[in-house]
C-alpha cells in the first residue's frame, strides 16, 4: 500500500548539534505549537470515538488502551488517573503495554512486533463486545497494536486508534480512527515529541469528556475525587465551603465524616 510515515520525515531542522540552549528552545517550542491545531482538525473523529466509549461504559463495560512503547506508556497514564480524578474503579480503564508492566520503565526488545501477544494480554482480562478497545501508536505500524484491534474486529468488539499518520495500517484496521497529523519531528523519528504530546492531549479529552457524561464532575469540581493527600482534603473542604455557604472548618469536619465532596453535599443537603 502507497504509505508515507510523516512521523519518520526528516526534521525541519538540521544540525541541532550547533544551536544554543536558547535556539533548540524556541525551535521545540516552535514545532509543539503546531499539535494542538492538528488535534483541533481531528475533533470530529474524537467525537464519535468518545461517543461509543460513553455508551459502552453507560452499560457496564470497560475501556481498554493497548499500546507500545511511549504510546502505551501514554496510555497506562491516563487510564491510572481516572480512579483518583474522578472515583471510578481501578478496572474501569485499563491500560496495557507491549512487553508488561516491566515495559513502564524498561523496553522490551521486540515486544511491540509480536502479532500474537496483543490479544492474549486482552482476553486475559475476559474481554468481551461489552467493551471497547482503543490502539494507541504514533506510526500507525505497531503489529502488538494493529493485531490486537483485528482480532477485537473479529469478536464484535468497538475499537478506536490514536495514531499520528494519515492512512496508516492501524487507522484502516480500527472502526473508528483518530489520525491527529503533526508532521516530523524536531528530532527526525523522535515520536515521543510531538506525536506523544498529541496523543497525551487526545487521551485527555476521551476520558475527560466521557467521565463528565457519566457524570463524575459537578459544576466543575471533581466531586468523586479520591482523597489520598492533604491537598486533596484541603480542595475537597474548600469544594464543601463553597457549594453549601459554610464555613471551612464546618466543611473539614464534615469531609471527615463522609469522605468524600458529594456524599458530604448529599448528606448536608438532606439534612443527614
Amino acid at each position: 500500500m502507497d504509505f508515507t510515515k510523516t512521523t519518520e520525515q526528516d526534521s525541519n531542522y538540521n544540525h541541532l548539534e550547533k544551536m544554543s540552549i536558547n535556539e533548540l528552545l524556541i525551535n521545540i517550542n516552535a514545532e509543539d505549537k503546531t499539535v494542538p491545531i492538528a488535534v483541533e482538525k481531528a475533533l470530529p473523529q474524537i467525537e464519535e470515538l468518545i461517543e461509543q466509549v460513553v455508551i459502552k461504559l453507560k452499560s457496564n463495560g470497560r475501556l481498554f488502551y493497548i499500546g507500545a512503547g511511549t504510546s502505551g506508556r501514554l496510555g497506562i497514564v491516563d487510564a491510572s488517573e481516572c480512579p483518583p480524578t474522578f472515583g471510578v474503579p481501578h478496572d474501569l480503564v485499563i491500560g496495557l503495554i507491549a512487553g508488561g508492566d516491566n515495559a513502564i520503565r524498561k523496553a522490551v526488545e521486540f515486544a511491540e512486533d509480536s502479532e500474537t501477544q496483543g490479544w492474549v494480554d486482552l482476553k486475559s482480562y475476559n474481554i468481551t463486545s461489552n467493551d471497547i478497545v482503543i490502539g494507541i501508536a504514533a506510526s500507525g505500524t505497531t503489529p502488538y497494536v494493529i493485531s490486537a484491534l483485528k482480532k477485537c474486529n473479529e469478536h464484535k468488539i468497538i475499537t478506536g486508534c490514536i495514531t499520528c499518520n494519515e492512512g496508516s495500517p492501524l487507522a484502516l484496521t480500527a472502526q473508528l480512527p483518530i489520525s491527529v497529523v503533526v508532521g516530523p519531528e524536531f528530532v527526525t523519528g523522535s515520536s515521543r515529541m510531538k506525536a506523544g504530546t498529541a496523543q497525551k492531549l487526545v487521551l485527555n479529552m476521551i476520558t475527560t469528556a466521557t467521565m463528565i457524561q457519566l457524570g463524575k464532575i459537578k459544576g466543575n469540581k471533581m466531586v468523586d475525587m479520591q482523597l489520598s493527600n492533604n491537598k486533596l482534603v484541603n480542595r475537597g473542604a474548600k469544594m464543601l465551603a463553597s457549594e453549601l455557604k459554610i464555613s471551612y472548618e464546618k466543611a473539614q469536619l464534615l469531609l471527615k465524616e463522609h469522605n468524600n465532596v458529594r456524599q458530604a453535599i448529599n448528606a448536608y443537603k438532606s439534612g443527614n
